[in-house]
């Protein structure tokens, strides 16, 4: 089946949503999103989102404070943009109904939180579950919307560009062909869709589900930066893979994080015997950004043999705990630890891809009539190193910027695209009966990438990663061809793809910086490696 709209938008989070929400007005918008709408990474983010509004701050201690985590490689120009925009769309999200706390009854300032990295207190949020409080208020818009259909458990396959060569969804388009929509598994159905569109807009969020330990709910397979390589588009910096530090260690958790609030609240890390630790890292402590963090506590296990360190914030009063990381306390609480009286066990975790797919300041990849928001894309917001707080922000900042220009593109578009679009071609394909094979394959992707491509990283370890993947990607490629395709196997292709793009750019980039630490290369050099690592696919004739 064919559907056709002005806009597709493939993925629900805030920055996909957002941007369907601004372009409804002037035209037919199709959202099309893998699970339910409200199952998104935006979802699960706990923090807040960072924007001045505190009186001692200032937009140039934000820029500062955001140059810095990024370790030389932020485009500065972009940071201003999305620093200095960021309380005009805080406001346009509590327009349209999401209730940001304040500091007390009838107080109409933000109780602002204080995270890693940051000079200031500047986190807007909605208690510890600010993007709930920001997914349902934006959900319940776009389900009541006129002009907005919203297709759940639809699974895009590939891009579709207008020269393309089209068998079985393989992409063998010129890197200058125009995007003309997507092709779409229902995964209830089983059947491909063609999703025609004058303007395509990917906001599949991350990957973290390339590594066996992350904070990512399980839709984080990669798939938009899978979809625009494999059309041509350019990807950068996937070696910056920020782990987060805090994730509940917990037989009975899965995926659940603890929030950088937590250390800005007065939090301290501490080892099995109640040491504090983070002072023999940097000065700032337990406030040092993430990745300084984060390789402090993978050096602690190392030379421990630990499974975990602790998070204790139980010296604080344990009713302000409550009140601050009710969310939290909660979960905690239900298995067995209270956080008001004892510390949190907690390891780092895959959380957060600062590379993606390249884009400009209107959100525009390489690739015409396609547009890339949130984490799927790089924007030059966040260099090596993501401050805590600035994703959410870069997800309203360029789906902002995108509707806008998005908009232009369609006044320019005159009458229908496309026209000789050919149909999904299941060729000769038969039912799987090697289950197994798909999930063998996706356990052993991400326990390479765990031990091989993680926290700290060396040559030998890269290689070994760069071979086993590449040996899975061949037997991905057979079974791809030779069986009905289903979800698993859709999910299975596009980490194996975005596993072996983190290992090319880690293996390029040769010294450490941010979140890329090669014992190799211990040192940042400036001289040679003060710029993006940038991919693309070799164009198949």
């Amino acid at each position: 089946m064919e559907y056709k709209s002005d806009f597709l938008v493939i993925g629900s989070g805030i920055a996909g949503l957002s941007f369907a929400l601004k372009v409804a007005e002037y035209g037919q918008v199709a959202i099309v999103t893998k699970k339910e709408a409200m199952e998104t990474s935006t979802n699960y983010a706990q923090g807040g989102i960072a924007s001045v509004f505190g009186q001692s701050d200032t937009f140039d201690l934000h820029v500062q404070d955001t140059l810095e985590a990024g370790d030389g490689l932020c485009k500065k120009d972009i940071v201003e943009m999305v620093v200095e925009d960021g309380p005009e769309r805080i406001r346009e999200l509590m327009d349209w109904g999401v209730a940001f706390t304040q500091e007390g009854a009838g107080n109409l300032e933000f109780d602002l939180g204080l995270e890693g990295g940051h000079s200031r207190k500047r986190i807007v949020h909605a208690g510890d579950l600010t993007g709930r409080a920001i997914e349902q208020v934006l959900v319940d818009s776009v389900k009541n919307h006129p002009r907005i259909s919203l297709s759940e458990n639809h699974l895009a396959i590939d891009l579709i560009t207008y020269s393309t060569r089209v068998k079985r969804g393989t992409v063998t388009a010129a890197h200058e062909d125009l995007c003309c929509g997507a092709y779409v598994l229902d995964t209830e159905t089983n059947e491909v869709h063609t999703f025609r569109a004058k303007i395509t807009v990917l906001a599949t969020g991350g990957a973290g589900k390339i590594y066996r330990f992350t904070s990512n709910p399980d839709i984080a397979t990669g798939d938009g930066i899978a979809m625009a390589y494999r059309a041509g588009a350019l990807v950068a910096n996937l070696e910056f893979v920020q782990f987060h530090p805090t994730c509940l260690y917990h037989p009975e958790a899965k995926n659940f994080l603890i929030s950088e609030a937590v250390r800005g609240e007065g939090g301290v890390l501490i080892d099995s015997k109640g040491r504090a630790f983070m002072g023999g890292y940097d000065s700032k402590k337990d406030l040092a950004c993430r990745d300084i963090v984060a390789r402090a506590i993978d050096s602690e296990l190392k030379t421990s043999g630990d499974d975990s360190v602790f998070l204790d914030i139980s010296d604080k009063d344990p009713g302000l705990v409550q009140e601050r990381f009710p969310n939290i306390y909660q979960k905690c609480l239900s298995l067995g630890i209270d956080i008001t009286k004892e510390p949190i066990p907690v390891v780092p975790a895959a959380h957060y891809m600062c590379g993606g797919v390249l884009v400009d300041t209107e959100g525009k990849s390489d690739i015409e009539r396609l547009y890339v928001v949130g984490e799927t894309a790089c924007t030059g917001l966040h260099g090596a190193n993501r401050l805590a707080s600035n994703s959410l922000l870069e997800a309203v900042v360029y789906a902002d910027r995108a509707a806008e220009q998005a908009v232009k593109d369609l006044e320019s578009i005159d009458g229908e695209v496309c026209l000789d679009l050919p149909r999904w071609d299941p060729m000769r394909t038969v039912d799987s009966d090697e289950a197994i094979v798909v999930s063998h394959n996706w356990d052993e992707i991400r326990r390479t990438m765990w031990n091989y491509v993680g926290i700290v990283r060396s040559n030998n370890r890269l290689r070994r990663a760069r071979n086993r993947i590449e040996t899975i990607q061949k037997e991905i490629h057979e079974y791809y061809w030779d069986f009905k395709i289903t979800s698993d196997l859709i999910e299975l292709r596009n980490i194996a793809m975005v596993a072996e793009l983190v290992i090319q750019c880690a293996m390029l980039r040769k010294e450490s910086r941010g979140l890329h630490y090669n014992i190799q290369y211990a040192e940042k050099d400036d001289k040679f490696w003060l710029k993006d690592t940038i991919l693309r696919r070799p164009f198949v004739g």
